[in-house]
């Protein structure tokens, strides 16, 4: 794996959304900082509860005028039941061939219970509107991913 690093070019991509709709980071950049979080499974404990702390932060996130973009390998159908399943109010987006995991570099070798299987590691980066990363979030736990992220921004 060879991680994308603060001051790297994010790579662009345009991907559905649980909605079908088609999302691309230059759009959502043109409004502001861009938290794109990778995720392995939607529907699983460790996910749900990412997804619901970054729900629960919509408010501060959008005062800071930053969009969330959870990216997973998961189709489209599914993430719209995780979405309404838990009333995530950001977009999911579907990357089926973790094309956009393998350009960040969050997609490679995971061990589980002795098993060695590929899969997406569970990192998120703030991009900047100048489609820089400005930060990678690789230390946390799901329950506090959304307050490590909140305290990055307010110590800007």
């Amino acid at each position: 794996m060879n991680t994308l690093k603060a001051g790297d070019n994010a790579p662009n991509f345009t991907l559905s959304d649980q909605h079908q709709n088609s999302i691309s980071l230059e759009a959502c950049l043109k409004k502001g900082p861009v938290l794109v979080y990778f995720y392995p499974k939607a529907m699983t404990p460790g996910c749900t509860v990412q997804a619901c702390g970054l729900r629960d932060s919509q408010t501060p996130l959008i005062e800071k005028n930053v969009t969330v973009l959870g990216l997973s390998p998961d189709p489209v159908a599914k993430l719209a039941k995780f979405a309404d399943k838990h009333a995530l109010n950001f977009s999911l987006l579907s990357d089926e061939d973790h094309a956009i995991a393998d350009a960040f570099g969050v997609w490679g070798e995971k061990k589980f219970m002795g098993k060695v299987y590929d899969g997406i590691h569970r990192l998120s980066f703030l991009i900047g509107q100048d489609g820089k990363v400005s930060h990678v979030f690789n230390k946390f736990k799901t329950k506090d991913h959304h307050d490590v992220v909140l305290a990055h921004l307010e110590a800007q």
